[in-house]
């Protein structure tokens, strides 16, 4: 006897997996049984949709009986709506100023930024979306954004990626007729100022939701898993979110969600009593990342799906003089809108200052690495250089990641990431060291020339010590220089010398010539060791009219570059003394 019924997943039943004799892998099938623990434990994972693809619908069971009365076998097949990539546009903002990573954003973008050796930030999230399937594309630029829109019309618009029926259009900040200023007030303003682009797009597409991603993040995602979840839960908004720990949970905005998954508070970098009431219980990730108890914060990644509607809406009726999503629309908007939550529990670096541009970087050299480029299905696209292998001679290297077209000479290279073009001569050694490389290639003549006229060439010059560090491109270093910041100057401002210090790390500006024998920071460590009230005694001598000419006595810091004795006011005129 065979029958068939329709079993919604209600009650006390529990569904386990069981396999007949003779049964192979795929055969797998389904017994109901007693256990209400079980079944409570199995919706709260499918509401919590870590990373899955879950519903939270009933499902259509076909019931069975082809071996006893006693048994009862279950086969399952969800009914569900699955997410579309060709419904879904994709916004990737990358107008900030970038303070926060100056001086590597004083002359480029954000997005624009160098990482990993040969590849710049804006191709995590437009590689993420290529590999999800999203091809339409769009990314709002504002400050600095030469280099940032070369790069894309070289990788995305000239490269050879196949779009079909998609495109990528760079949106750069504009004024519009009526308004007091162009410029991006906020991460919705940008979104609100190019609503009209949108909307125009929609009427020849079929785009159902608005993905909204940020250009200056480190991660692998699916966004369609994000994207399937907010269809499952019918949700008009939905984060994605990260556990963090306690040392910069202040950072980003924290939210709170209920046992179904739907965001009941919302509060954007917290301090005090404020950041202590934003903890949560993170047990419920204990199967995903080891002591969930070291991260109790649920933080906003800055990733939002939108409903096409819900964001019009938001953006030009019902908030419309609001600026910001996650300080100003999203606590607003959780209140009259069904905000779900997406809890990431994969690798994720927010890179918004230089100590985490840093550690992000020197983590890829660990082995084994907390995140890769390396994956053959989901790989990272960037700009088609042809450049030929890099050359190694007679080179120590050490858990480093070493980019296309270098020129290695005798070098020790040791935890450091060497960027394109780059050149190290003989002697030299790099530590902890980010080389972002150069933009283009010198001769060997044009080197020759530079040495013998005493310039230096791009690149890091013979026995030069460098540690903590990060190169910016296209950076000259001479020969002899020691860069190792061993007095642990944790802020410095040397322009001038070709440098900055921030967090305790060296950083090279771009372009910059650091002359031979530079010890950097020397200046802040030689006067932190000299004592103000030190003198050296007088030296006196005869001057042309036959007076003895004497120095007065002055500090012992006044044997500074004169530069530096300048900033202080040390500098003392010869005094003319009669005898």
């Amino acid at each position: 006897m065979q029958f068939s019924s329709v079993l919604p997943l209600e009650g006390k039943a529990c569904v386990t997996p069981i396999r007949r004799g003779g049964e192979s892998s795929g055969s797998d099938r389904l017994r109901i049984g007693d256990n209400s623990s079980s079944i409570k434990h199995e919706r709260a994972s499918r509401r919590m949709c870590l990373g899955a693809r879950c519903s939270t619908r009933s499902a259509q069971r076909v019931l069975t009986s082809d071996a006893s009365p006693d048994t009862l076998v279950v086969r399952t097949s969800f009914r569900r709506n699955y997410a579309d990539p060709n419904e879904v546009a994709a916004v990737i903002l990358g107008g900030g100023t970038g303070t926060q990573l100056f001086p590597l954003t004083s002359t480029r973008a954000t997005p624009a930024v160098p990482v990993g050796g040969c590849y710049r930030l804006i191709d995590i999230p437009m590689s993420n979306c290529f590999n999800s399937g999203i091809n339409k594309i769009f990314v709002m630029t504002q400050f600095n954004s030469a280099s940032l829109n070369r790069h894309i019309h070289r990788t995305y618009l000239g490269g050879g990626i196949n779009f079909t029926d998609g495109s990528v259009e760079v949106l750069a900040a504009t004024q519009m007729p009526g308004e007091a200023a162009g410029w991006f007030q906020g991460t919705a303003d940008a979104v609100r100022k190019f609503i009209w682009v949108l909307e125009d797009y929609y009427k020849h597409k079929a785009i159902e939701h608005i993905l909204i991603l940020s250009g200056d993040q480190l991660y692998r995602m699916d966004y369609m898993e994000l994207i399937q979840k907010h269809v499952d839960d019918n949700a008009d908004i939905t984060l994605s979110c990260a556990p963090v720990g306690e040392s910069r949970a202040s950072d980003y905005g924290l939210v709170k969600f209920d046992n179904l998954g739907r965001v009941i508070q919302f509060s954007e970098k917290p301090k005090g009593a404020d950041l202590e009431a934003m903890k949560v219980d993170t047990s419920f990730l204990n199967f995903a990342i080891d002591d969930p108890s070291k991260y109790p914060y649920i933080a906003s990644m800055g990733v939002y799906v939108f409903k096409r509607d819900v964001l019009l809406n938001l953006l030009k009726s019902r908030y419309a003089e609001l600026h910001d999503f996650g300080s100003e629309i999203l606590p607003r908007a959780l209140h009259e809108h069904n905000v779900q939550a997406y809890v990431f529990t994969d690798y994720w670096e927010d890179i918004g200052t230089i100590r985490s541009f840093f550690d992000a970087n020197m983590a890829l050299c660990e082995q084994p690495p907390k995140f890769e480029f390396y994956d053959p299905k989901t790989p990272f696209f960037t700009s088609p250089r042809y450049l030929p292998p890099t050359k190694s001679d007679k080179c120590r290297i050490k858990d480093a990641i070493i980019s296309h077209g270098c020129f290695l000479r005798e070098c020790t290279i040791e935890h450091s990431i060497v960027g394109v073009r780059s050149r190290l001569n003989s002697g030299c050694e790099l530590k902890n060291t980010m080389m972002m490389g150069a933009d283009l290639y010198e001769t060997e003549d044009e080197i020759s020339r530079l040495l013998s006229d005493g310039k230096v060439p791009i690149g890091v010059g013979e026995n030069t010590k460098i540690s903590n560090c990060i190169i910016d491109m296209s950076a000259r270093v001479g020969r002899n220089v020691v860069i190792t910041n061993s007095e642990g100057v944790q802020e410095a401002d040397r322009p001038e010398e070709g440098y900055y210090i921030r967090s305790g790390i060296v950083v090279i500006l771009k372009n910059a010539t650091i002359k031979d024998g530079t010890r950097a920071p020397y200046p802040t460590a030689a006067l932190r060791r000299l004592r103000p009230t030190a003198t050296r005694p007088r030296r006196r001598h005869l001057s042309s009219s036959g007076a003895v000419a004497t120095r007065a006595a002055v500090p012992l810091r006044s044997l500074l570059p004169s530069p530096i004795r300048a900033r202080r006011g040390t500098d003392r005129p010869w005094q003319v003394i009669k005898t």
